[in-house]
């Protein structure tokens, strides 16, 4: 699958077959393309929580309304933001930076075969500092990402639209 044809076929996934074990190779295969997005001045500002357990899967569920595909999902993968790493030099970048990677892992899951979904966390600070509490994290959970086997294949939903393009 070339570049276009993978932009195309990504799709938010919020069924997966239960059961499914995903190799460590191909969760790394995911970590590895996020930490190649661009970033601010290459500051990388961002760290992983790979989530395998349903136990932690469904605290992640109780704390974001929005993330009840965990149930069924492989994995969750909670992307979290490092400001700290930007102090003084572009500080205010790191959210931006965090989605260049979530989206590089989205793209690369739906390369693996797997289907994914962006749920977002930051800025909503009381779902971030529940997910910090579950996780023992000090850094800022911008998304959590379920990944696992899709048991659903929706149509897209993004289009072109020329309306929103402006040529100077």
């Amino acid at each position: 699958m070339n570049g276009t044809q993978l932009i195309r076929a990504r799709r938010s996934i919020r069924r997966y077959q239960k059961g499914v074990v995903i190799p460590r190779e191909e969760i790394q295969l995911m970590l590895e393309a996020a930490m190649m997005a661009p970033s601010a001045v290459n500051t990388r500002p961002w760290e992983f929580v790979v989530v395998e357990t349903d136990s932690v899967k469904e605290q992640l569920m109780e704390a974001h309304p929005y993330a009840k595909m965990l149930r069924t999902a492989s994995i969750a993968i909670v992307v979290c933001g490092r400001p700290d790493l930007q102090e003084g030099v572009c500080n205010s970048y790191w959210p931006q930076d965090c989605g260049a990677a979530i989206e590089n892992l989205l793209l690369q899951a739906t390369e693996l075969g797997y289907g994914s979904c962006w749920c977002g966390c930051y800025p909503a600070m009381e779902r971030v500092q529940k997910i910090q509490k579950i996780l023992g994290i000090g850094s800022v959970p911008v998304a959590i990402v379920a990944v696992g086997k899709g048991e659903e294949a929706p149509a897209a939903k993004g289009f072109f639209d020329p309306q929103r393009v402006t040529y100077r």
